[in-house]
């Protein structure tokens, strides 16, 4: 079965789940073109990831997928908390505003219950993927049952033959270029390995379908990357220009202005590819201290970003974007597929 036919699309293209970034209307709007649309619900409670789920639902009859983090949990470490904290103070100092004096996990992870499982099966959409690794054999299994696509993101080959054996359904091989989180299971280490190479070398050692992802800015590059053995392309930061993602005026004026692109663990404590800022240019120093676990970090970052943009500073925003970001075109979503698709199709 192709992956067209496994995911009942008509083009093998697929929105990539940005959480923070993606919306209901974003995700029909693609949907309804007859490529895959997403919502990536990581950093939602299973009950808001219910209302975006019903809202969806209301705008397309359409196939899509909704994606959540599948990241190993950690205490904190308090030490190393209050040593990055002390870090960044002099960061709030600048705005005349103190830093919290502790950090939160607000993101959970899809392994830590089965409140988002629940969700999933509750609301049944076709396809369900996990970015940080794996989910628990009981999840997966209640997945297939309920006739769910199941779709985890490699970055190398090893995390690959790891999702194949877990019977997953379909890899997504995410190349280095790829902007926001990197997907790594262990995030001390990334083999680093771009798109094009990783398509390759996966689609040689494994049997599942491979979506390629990292990147991919327009239907030439599509192509490419398709005639060496993935069966479709996700594209993220080309869609976040649209008007019905909710990234905000300074992180849409940003993508049209800026194209370097650099990975920091420094907001939110796993490595991720955003555009180049103040994270980048003054935080990213080699003795910095040591990153707190994810996503404690990004707790501290995120009261940052507001105290600054409260202030009009919007140079710490998590403004993430692939390596290509500077390919980026003005389209709204419908119009951005339809014209992959014709470039796809060109010869």
């Amino acid at each position: 079965m192709s992956i067209l036919q496994l995911l009942e699309i008509k083009h093998p293209i697929l929105l990539a789940p940005m959480a923070g970034v993606s919306t209901p209307e974003l995700a029909a709007e693609v949907s309804n073109q007859g490529a895959l649309g997403s919502l990536g619900l990581g950093a939602n409670t299973p009950e808001a990831a219910k209302a975006q789920i019903l809202k969806t639902q209301e705008l397309t009859d359409q196939p899509f997928q909704v994606n959540f983090f599948c990241h190993q949990s950690e205490e904190l470490n308090t030490e190393t908390a209050q040593q990055w904290i002390d870090y960044i103070r002099p960061q709030f100092e600048k705005f005349d505003a103190t830093p919290p004096t502790q950090l939160n996990c607000i993101y959970p992870s899809f392994l830590d219950n089965d409140d988002y499982l629940h969700v999933v099966l509750e609301t049944r959409p076709k396809a369900v993927s996990f970015h940080f690794g794996i989910p628990h054999p009981h999840q997966i299994q209640a997945l297939k049952d309920a006739g769910i696509i199941t779709m985890v993101s490699a970055t190398n080959l090893l995390e690959a033959q790891a999702i194949e054996a877990a019977g997953i359904d379909i890899i997504i091989a995410q190349g280095i270029e790829a902007g926001g989180h990197r997907g790594i299971f262990n995030q001390h280490f990334d083999a680093a390995i771009k798109t094009y190479d990783l398509v390759q070398l996966i689609a040689q050692h494994c049997t599942l379908p491979v979506i390629a992802a990292g990147g991919i800015m327009n239907g030439d590059q599509a192509k490419a990357v398709l005639k060496l053995g993935a069966a479709a392309v996700q594209l993220g930061t080309a869609f976040v220009q649209c008007k019905s993602s909710s990234a905000n005026a300074a992180y849409r004026k940003a993508l049209f202005s800026q194209n370097i692109t650099q990975i920091s663990a420094s907001l939110s404590g796993r490595p991720a590819r955003g555009l180049l800022g103040t994270w980048h240019t003054q935080l990213d120093s080699p003795n910095r201290p040591k990153v707190p676990a994810y996503p404690y970090t990004y707790d501290l970052a995120k009261q940052l970003m507001s105290v600054a943009s409260a202030q009009h500073d919007f140079s710490y925003g998590a403004f993430w974007a692939g390596s290509n970001v500077g390919q980026i075109r003005e389209l709204e979503a419908a119009d951005l597929v339809n014209q992959l698709v014709l470039e796809i199709k060109t010869n």
